[in-house]
């Protein structure tokens, strides 16, 4: 007896009952190995300084341009402030005590008595002329007795010889314009004197016997 039986399936196309051969079943494409993707890469500690270095260079550079122009203005405006000779602010200056309608008033004061060295190089009164030394007050004042300037005793010289000390007079900032000027040192009384003496640097006053 012929065994019909059809073989077991192999998994291989059978033909069909026409004769033709069936198409083959479409196979899906083999995936090949799986791609990991790519790390990050990590910055190394090199890279970092630097660039931080970078950084801190271009602050400072900006700071210190800053700074420069901030400095350059303000030493360009200050100029612009000078005083220009022949300007109307530079005529204002007065130089010599005069251009402001004042003078200085100079001369000499002498103690012709009880004068003793100072031991520094000066001399000063003693006795009853103890308030005649250098820093005793000179008073000017002007035609109506009201006080205008003031100043002090400076530069003593002693004359050992003579028993007399001598000191120079200078009170600046006397106004002008008085008839005549009275000026006293210390204590001691008024002495009179004209403008033209006052102004000439012709005082001359003394004290004692």
């Amino acid at each position: 007896m012929t065994d019909n039986q059809t073989a077991a399936d192999d998994g291989a196309p059978q033909p069909a009952e026409d004769g033709t051969t069936p198409p083959m079943p479409d196979t899906p494409p083999t995936a090949g190995p799986a791609t990991a993707p790519a790390a990050a890469v990590k910055p190394s500690w090199r890279w970092t300084v630097t660039m931080l270095l970078i950084g801190a260079a271009a602050g400072a550079a900006i700071v210190g341009g800053t700074w420069y122009t901030t400095s350059s203005t303000d030493g360009d405006s200050s100029d612009t402030t000078q005083t220009v000779a022949g300007s109307p602010a530079a005529d204002t200056v007065n130089t010599d005590g005069e251009a402001d309608g004042t003078f200085t008033l100079e001369g000499q004061f002498t103690l012709t008595e009880e004068a003793v060295s100072d031991g520094i190089g000066g001399c000063e009164g003693s006795g009853g002329y103890g308030d005649i030394q250098l820093g005793t007050s000179v008073t000017v004042y002007d035609a109506a007795g009201t006080v205008i300037a003031t100043s002090a005793l400076i530069l003593s010289e002693f004359d050992e010889a003579a028993g007399s000390c001598t000191y120079d007079v200078s009170v600046e900032d006397v106004p002008d314009g008085e008839d005549f000027y009275q000026v006293e040192v210390s204590h001691r009384g008024k002495l009179h004197l004209s403008a033209e003496e006052a102004k000439s640097g012709s005082f001359s006053g003394s004290l004692g016997d």
